[in-house]
């Protein structure tokens, strides 16, 4: 059975040569759903022979819930263009296991890396991310941030993702600040509640959890510098969103 490989891009000419050469090692089709582009993302993944369909940006999870539709086959490998498929991925795909299982979405360990850093301590490993699944009886959710796939039956394998996400720790910053305030969007959507000591709690409990729980503290400054990454981003995103709904509140 065949798979179609679905990726979502914007300015992305630095990664879409090795990620759409990757996805054709097991897709037999790509479909990039490109929102807008102004550098050679579109040209370099068209002469790799993957179709691209242009569709402004929508939100993290409407708009690969849009691209479904452009994919003739029912499995869908649906990576992110810094993401790759690590050696034991290929194999599960080629060897066709997925066929001869009653799964229909795969959640594969995420390697994530700052340049050729690996960061697999502080809650950033195993970082579990779906990206495989039927959409026959899966599909992304449509949140338009850190969307994620709802589906009948999951596994969580032990296969690994490859993630180059950010080249430094200034990317690092900007990138979780962009996604603080996306997230806070959703807050405010879908009617959270957020009170005076949310932040100050959320911030504590992901300092603890990533320094003491997953390992920081045996990494000596890098634990602490990726504990307080996870700490002040998950503290901010409910400062974001209290400022927010003060805000509504002052103009009632």
């Amino acid at each position: 059975m065949a798979i179609s490989g679905l990726v979502i891009t914007f300015n992305e000419e630095k990664f879409i040569e090795r990620c759409v050469k990757t996805l054709f090692k097991v897709c037999d089709e790509v479909i990039i759903i490109d929102s807008l582009s102004k550098d050679k993302t579109v040209e370099i993944a068209q002469s790799l022979g993957a179709t691209v369909i242009s569709q402004p940006f929508l939100g993290d999870g409407p708009q690969r819930i849009f691209g479904l539709q452009f994919c003739k086959n029912d499995w869908i490998l649906n990576v992110d263009t810094d993401e790759f498929i690590d050696d034991d991925c290929i194999a599960f795909f080629q060897n066709k296991e997925f066929l001869n299982q009653q799964y229909d979405a795969y959640s594969f360990r995420r390697r994530n890396f700052l340049k050729d850093k690996e960061i697999d301590f502080a809650d950033w490993y195993p970082d579990y991310a779906c990206r495989f699944f039927n959409k026959k009886t899966a599909s992304p959710s449509t949140q338009i941030v850190h969307q994620r796939v709802i589906a009948t039956n999951m596994c969580n394998t032990n296969m690994h993702l490859l993630h180059y996400g950010w080249e430094n720790f200034y990317q690092l910053i900007a990138k979780k600040n962009q996604y603080t305030d996306w997230q806070v969007e959703e807050f405010l959507k879908s009617g959270k509640k957020v009170g005076f000591f949310s932040p100050i709690i959320h911030g504590i409990s992901a300092f603890i959890k990533a320094y003491f729980l997953k390992k920081g503290i045996f990494h000596g400054i890098d634990g602490v510098t990726f504990s307080l990454i996870q700490s002040f981003f998950s503290y901010m995103k409910y400062a974001k969103a209290l400022e927010e709904i003060r805000k509504k509140e002052l103009y009632k």
